[in-house]
């Protein structure tokens, strides 16, 4: 029997040319034995034809609040009371503003607000509105709220443009609502995370740090939770809210973030070290502001903690991920890293590439093990996080 038998989805559907993937996935998910329930935004009409989604799913298609064939001047409180999960697919960026905003001038947005259990959405617009800092807050407002944010994926768009933006196709969408109603791979497992750059104080004034956001660190930390894991987030200085559900300790420096990860490393069953930690740290700090006095200046550094090789130094240490940074020699480098500090898994990308790496909000990652190595590639942060705790699940599994 199939996992969504008999599970009850409401499939929203909004205006986009992605609105055509909408039928197809309806489908799969008829031919899965899944209940659907098929709610359409006006605009969404444009793309796709509402007798289309009637036909596959032998049931009226709903799209207007006031309906007077409506069998309840309720309905969009009864569909929220009936479903087991929402999901929007395509979410347009028209879309995805209004819900992070609370708006209800359709429909679909009223039953967004209605709904108590999950909402998932796979958003689907041109490259550079994705990319758009806007779009992104949004984004990142909505999934703090505890919304699952599905996609995009990388590649053409029916405008030309390539890059982020495309909705997963609706194979990738069933596998995800399967996993959904899968009890998680991780569930009951303790993880502790490191996430964003540390700083190390010159003076009151100034420090040195990097460019790390601390994005995919917070990425990871959502999708641990989601696959059911106790999530412990050690953050350095992020402008980033911590997932729904993670507990995070706020640190500054890489001193004080060793001191954090050593009080709860005992607890954990998988450690993932994701921070840029500082190699270096200035060896005497000012107590007061350092005045310009000359041309030239010499700071004196001395090494920081590793705390990766702490941990797997422990007698019995946590299964292990580290992250490798380079800008060149990714996989020799990372080989290397995987052995020499006794990682159970490794996660290369390269820095400096625009679409890649620190501040950016997508991702390509090289994963090695042991015996063995895969490629995640370009995709939103969340999407690589959650492909990327699903084979850490995985291999977790498999070595314990």
């Amino acid at each position: 029997m199939h996992i969504t038998h008999k599970k009850k989805i409401v499939l929203g559907v909004t205006g986009g040319i992605a609105a055509y993937k909408a039928a197809e996935l309806l489908r799969l998910l008829i031919k899965a034995g899944a209940e659907v329930r098929v709610v359409m935004t006006p605009a969404a009409c444009e793309f796709v034809q509402p007798l289309t989604f009637q036909a596959l799913s032998g049931h009226r298609v709903y799209i207007d609040i006031f309906d007077a064939e409506a069998e309840s001047a309720m309905d969009h409180i009864e569909l929220a009371r009936w479903a087991d999960l929402m999901v929007v697919a395509p979410a347009s960026a028209d879309f995805i503003a209004k819900m992070r905003q609370g708006y209800g001038d359709n429909l679909l947005l009223t039953l967004c607000l209605a709904e108590k259990k999950s909402i998932a959405i796979a958003p689907a617009m041109n490259q550079q509105m994705y990319a758009n800092s806007a779009t992104q807050e949004n984004l990142t407002a909505l999934a703090e709220r505890g919304t699952l944010i599905w996609g995009p994926d990388a590649g053409e768009q029916a405008c030309g443009d390539v890059g982020l933006g495309r909705m997963l196709e609706a194979e990738a969408l069933l596998q995800l609502i399967n996993t959904h109603f899968q009890p998680g791979k991780l569930t009951g497992r303790q993880v502790l995370i490191t996430a964003g750059p540390t700083r190390e104080a010159i003076d009151p004034v100034r420090y040195i740090s990097n460019h790390s956001s601390g994005k995919m660190g917070y990425a990871l930390a959502q999708a641990a939770t989601q696959a059911g894991a106790n999530v412990t987030l050690v953050s350095g200085p992020v402008n980033l809210a911590p997932p729904s559900g993670v507990e995070r300790v706020s640190v500054n420096s890489a001193v004080e973030m060793c001191d954090a990860v050593m009080d709860r490393v005992s607890d954990a069953d998988i450690f993932i070290a994701c921070a840029a930690v500082a190699d270096y740290r200035v060896a005497q700090q000012s107590e007061q502001k350092i005045k310009k006095t000359s041309d030239q200046m010499q700071l004196s550094l001395i090494r920081n903690p590793d705390i990766v090789s702490i941990v797997t130094a422990l007698d019995n240490p946590p299964f292990t991920l580290g992250f490798a940074a380079e800008t060149e020699n990714v996989e020799k480098y990372a080989a290397d890293k995987l052995s020499r500090k006794k990682l159970d898994m490794i996660a290369a990308n390269q820095v400096g590439n625009p679409e890649t790496g620190f501040g950016t909000d997508s991702n390509e990652v090289l994963l090695l093990w042991e015996d063995g190595k895969q490629i995640l590639p370009l995709a939103s942060k969340p999407e690589i996080a959650r492909q990327l705790i699903d084979i850490l699940a995985d291999r977790y599994v498999k070595i314990n």
